[in-house]
C-alpha cells in the first residue's frame, strides 16, 4: 500500500467488459504528455462477477489507482457499489467517473456534461431552442435527457419504438418530458429547435430512417451521439436541407474532462489536435 500519494505517479483506469475497444488511454494520455504530467491511465478487463471486488480493492487502495472511469456493463453496479454518490449519478442510476478520498469511493456521471459541452464548445446559443426531440430510449439517453431538463429545455419528446421505454424515462425525470411512438417523429419535429440522436440508428453502416428535418426551424441544431461514421445519415440528411449539425465525438471528449481533472490535478483542454489524434485512430481500426 503506497504512504504518499504525493511520492508516485498517479495511475488511473477505465474498467469495462469487454474493453479493449475504448479510446479513454488515448484521450488522457495526450492530456498527461501535453501538461507534462507523471501519471498513467489504462483499460482494466473487469468481468461482472468481479466488480465488486475491484472497487473493494480501490476503495482500499489495494489497487493503487486514485480513481478512474467506468463503462457497459459497470455503470449502474458502480453506482451501489460508490461509498458517495452525486446528484447527477444519484437520477440517473449510472456512473461512469470514481475518484478515491481519504478512503472512500465517490460517483458522479458526466456523460451529460460532456453531451452540453460539446455543444457549447460548437454551436453556442443551442440551448434556445423550445423544443427538443430525441430519439432513442436507452441507457445513453439517460444523460442526455437529464442534461437537457437541467439546461432549461422547456419542450423535450423522447421518441422511441417501444413507447413503454420512453414513458420509463418520462418517470424517472419528470416535466417536461413527453413519450412517443415512433410514428409521432415527423409531427414533433414540425417546428422543433433541436434534434438528438441517442440511439443506434445510422452507427457502424446501419440504416437509419429518412427524417423530416426540412419541418424544423432554420436555426434548429442537429445532433448525433454516435460518432462512427463522424457524419451519420441524420447529420448527412439535416446537412442536406441546410441545417447546423455537431457530431458525437466532441461529446466523448469532453465527458474526460472532469475525471482527469479530479485524478490529476489539472483541467484538460479538448483541442482540435486531440480530436484529429482519435480521428486518426477511428481510421486506423475501420
Amino acid at each position: 500500500m503506497r504512504d504518499s500519494r504525493e511520492t508516485f505517479p498517479r495511475r488511473a483506469f477505465v474498467a469495462g467488459y469487454p474493453i479493449k475497444h475504448s479510446r479513454s488511454p488515448l484521450i488522457h494520455g495526450y492530456w498527461l504528455r501535453e501538461l507534462g504530467l507523471e501519471g498513467d491511465y489504462e483499460k482494466v478487463a473487469v468481468e461482472p462477477e468481479h466488480f465488486g471486488r475491484f472497487i473493494e480493492d480501490l476503495r482500499q487502495q489495494k489497487s493503487a489507482y486514485c480513481g478512474g472511469n467506468v463503462t457497459i456493463p459497470h455503470k449502474e453496479a458502480a453506482c451501489q457499489l460508490a461509498d458517495h454518490v452525486d446528484p447527477l449519478a444519484e437520477e440517473l442510476g449510472a456512473a461512469n467517473t470514481l475518484w478515491l478520498d481519504e478512503g472512500k469511493v465517490f460517483a458522479t456521471n458526466t456523460d451529460g456534461i460532456g453531451f452540453v459541452s460539446n455543444l457549447d464548445a460548437e454551436h453556442r446559443g443551442w440551448d434556445q431552442a423550445e423544443r427538443a426531440v430525441v430519439l432513442g430510449a436507452g441507457g445513453a439517453s439517460r444523460a442526455i435527457l437529464q442534461s437537457l431538463r437541467d439546461r432549461g429545455i422547456s419542450e423535450i419528446h423522447v421518441v422511441n419504438r417501444t413507447v413503454d421505454r420512453a414513458r420509463e424515462l418520462v418517470d424517472r425525470f419528470g416535466a417536461p418530458l413527453h413519450a412517443h411512438g415512433m410514428e409521432a417523429l415527423d409531427g414533433l419535429l414540425d417546428g422543433a429547435g433541436l434534434f438528438v440522436n441517442t440511439s443506434s440508428l445510422g452507427m457502424d453502416g446501419a440504416e437509419a430512417p429518412r427524417l423530416a428535418f426540412d419541418k424544423m426551424k432554420s436555426n434548429a441544431l442537429v445532433t448525433d451521439i454516435v460518432y462512427v461514421p463522424l457524419v451519420t445519415p441524420f447529420l448527412a440528411q439535416a446537412q442536406e436541407v441546410g441545417l447546423a449539425t455537431v457530431d458525437g465525438l466532441g461529446m466523448l471528449l469532453h465527458q474526460a474532462v472532469p475525471g482527469f481533472e479530479k485524478w490529476f490535478g489539472k483541467r484538460p483542454k479538448v483541442t482540435p489536435e486531440l480530436r484529429q489524434l482519435v480521428l486518426n485512430d477511428i481510421g486506423a481500426h475501420a
